[in-house]
């Protein structure tokens, strides 16, 4: 059985904490920034959790990971 390939896309957008979960990066931080507040983007710098239905679908795009 070769090996499987994981998605690159994947591998760029997530990471995997050491408990197993999947962090991903919050949207729409990159343009058309002055048209929002400066508390919202304080909060679009934190990272956030994958919700536990798409872990599985992620986990699977990244296996070793």
């Amino acid at each position: 059985m070769p090996k499987m390939k994981s998605s690159r896309g994947a591998m760029k957008r997530f990471k995997v904490t050491a408990s197993g979960k999947v962090k991903r990066s919050r949207a729409g931080k990159s343009h058309l920034l002055s048209s929002k507040s400066k508390k919202r983007k304080r909060r679009l710098r934190h990272t956030t959790l994958v919700s536990a239905k798409e872990t599985k679908t992620i986990r699977k795009l990244i296996p070793y990971l």
